[in-house]
């Protein structure tokens, strides 16, 4: 596997330098960094070639993006602008193949979100519609959208590795496939066994502790029968730490040394 981790592009120090965390994961020893998408769609071109810049300085490319929408794009309910939703198709998904991006995760639960009153299957649909219109952009580019199921703290639709699949099976685009997050997959109970399932669906991971969402410094039992399904079924792309922490270099050290040990 290739091991990542997300961090923030945009952060700063308080004397305004950018916190050098994509720095440090190259230093590390990590394959690749994933960024939040949404937010890089709101630079202007100066800024974010500036990041694109950067990546290129550090020498680790940008392999994921997450955080496909941002909630100002809404995909279901009444407001729905579809026009608003290509243009902005067009614009992040061509600044993610700038990127380097070859996966971009799709979980975006403030766009997609059922609003309070919406019939559930018309927003399920409407999901589906929008992903017709992405999933040809993202095919130009080379780039495979991921579905991320969330959990039921954040979102309200797609809550389920299970899930995941039945919405992917009714996009049925080739560039658009499935994630599995253990943090979200393990909050909701859901078998690891989902990932045998799933077997070449999955395109993309993301791994964390669960309930904290730290840096996986140890390992936990948990972790145990999602890498072996993981090795069951030939998994053999990226995995990517989406975490908080107050140590970062350490934590991202440590991190790393138990993926590898995991993935061995």
């Amino acid at each position: 596997m290739r091991y990542g981790c997300w961090v923030d592009a945009l952060a700063r120090t308080p004397d305004g330098a950018p916190v050098p965390n994509i720095e440090l994961l190259a230093e590390l020893g990590y394959d690749y960094v994933e960024l939040s998408l949404a937010p890089l769609t709101a630079l202007s071109e100066a800024e974010f070639e500036a990041v694109v810049e950067r990546l290129r300085r550090a020498g680790i490319p940008c392999e994921a993006c997450c955080i496909f929408y941002p909630r100002t794009v809404r995909l279901t309910g009444p407001d729905v602008d579809w026009a608003q939703v290509e243009a902005y198709d067009r614009l992040a998904i061509g600044r993610a193949a700038r990127l380097g991006a070859q996966v971009i995760v799709f979980g975006s639960a403030g766009a997609k979100n059922v609003p309070e009153g919406f019939p559930y299957d018309q927003a399920w649909a409407q999901i589906v519609h929008a992903m017709h219109i992405a999933a040809p952009i993202a095919a130009e580019h080379g780039i495979t959208i991921v579905i991320e199921p969330l959990n039921r703290k954040e979102a309200n639709i797609v809550l389920t590795g299970a899930e995941g699949l039945k919405l992917m099976r009714a996009i049925n685009r080739p560039s658009v496939q499935l994630l599995i997050d253990y943090y979200h997959m393990a909050l909701e109970g859901e078998s690891a066994d989902i990932v045998l399932e799933a077997g070449d669906a999955i395109r993309h991971t993301h791994i964390s502790t669960v309930p904290a969402r730290t840096y996986p410094v140890r390992i936990e039992p948990g972790f145990l029968p999602f890498f072996a399904n993981l090795k069951a079924i030939g998994y053999q792309g990226r995995m990517s730490i989406e975490a908080q922490t107050d140590n970062f270099r350490e934590d991202a050290a440590a991190a790393l040394s138990v993926l590898r040990q995991l993935g061995r």
